[in-house]
């Protein structure tokens, strides 16, 4: 049976806390898994959240700060530890490469993986096209060349029993119509409906910019940093961040299904606090302010 959730590893910013690790994020999509953010402590966070380095094809980082990637060495040598029996491939800005080849080569171990690195550059580009999904890229806004990830199913289509039975197709027909495209005079638009794939968001360190919007726009599930309550919006643009109402109001202006706030400074206590600023802010979708060990599920195809 298919899975597709986001797991969530931890939700600390810079500082963690006795109840929040370091970042680290697993989107769960059918077969694959998809690692977001690996900072310190993520293999242990992975252990205890019931991943294993066998279920991740794909790392993503979105920037070299250290609460965002200081896991990866850990996280590459458990790959190769492990013998993960599949490729496994690795996207971050290239002009983080040094930071990258640091990491990857911290202590010495015997490499068992084939590890392929696809950097990313520019504005953003389509990091991978396959028949699952397509993983975009684009630049974020922060003192650290920063990007965003987004994951977009295509698009497929839903058949219409009414309109079926009007045409009198029925049985083993209704599958020659979906693979030839027509069936006696009758096309395959003639009984169905676009189905629009599901899409994903994850976005971390970053003022507010293009590339934030174009990343939320339509998500069915959007991942996004709210380091900051509404009071310290100054303090969140001086250091590339979001706050919570900002990352709401981006949430309700691109139609997002289900928020999840996360990456939380430490010199906040209440949680809740960051409920009440997003819905103050007009998002009136599914919300989750999230926590260590969190299993968010993608909502279901509209």
């Amino acid at each position: 049976m298919s899975v597709r959730e986001f797991v969530v590893l931890g939700t600390a910013s810079q500082v963690p806390t006795r109840h929040r690790n370091h970042n680290g994020y697993l989107l769960r999509w059918d077969a694959e898994g998809i690692l977001f953010d690996p900072g310190e402590g993520t293999q242990r966070q992975m252990l205890r959240a019931g991943v294993a380095a066998h279920d991740l094809n794909r790392i993503c980082v979105t920037h070299f700060h250290g609460d965002h990637s200081l896991g990866l060495a850990g996280v590459i040598q458990r790959i190769n530890l492990d013998r993960v029996p599949h490729p496994v491939t690795a996207h971050y800005p290239a002009s983080g490469q040094r930071f990258f080849d640091r990491l990857r080569y911290s202590t010495a171990y015997r490499e068992t993986v084939d590890i392929a690195e696809e950097p990313v550059s520019g504005e953003g580009a389509v990091l991978a096209d396959t028949p699952a999904y397509r993983l975009e890229a684009r630049l974020l806004s922060h003192p650290v060349e920063s990007y965003g990830y987004r994951l977009v199913e295509p698009d497929g289509r839903r058949m219409l029993p009414e309109a079926l039975a009007a045409h009198g197709i029925a049985g083993p027909d209704v599958g020659r119509l979906q693979r030839d495209g027509a069936l006696r005079g009758v096309t395959l638009d003639d009984v169905s409906e676009v189905r629009p794939g599901q899409r994903v968001a994850f976005v971390m360190d970053t003022r507010m910019c293009a590339g934030v919007s174009e990343l939320a726009e339509g998500c069915d599930l959007l991942v996004i940093e709210s380091t900051f309550l509404d009071e310290d919006e100054r303090l969140a643009a001086d250091h590339g961040h979001l706050t919570a109402g900002q990352a709401a109001r981006v949430a309700a202006q691109a139609g997002v299904r289900h928020l999840v706030l996360t990456h939380f400074s430490q010199r906040y206590s209440d949680p809740a606090e960051f409920e009440r600023q997003a819905r103050a802010a007009g998002y009136a979708g599914e919300l989750t302010v999230a926590r260590d060990l969190d299993r968010v599920p993608v909502p279901k195809r509209r």
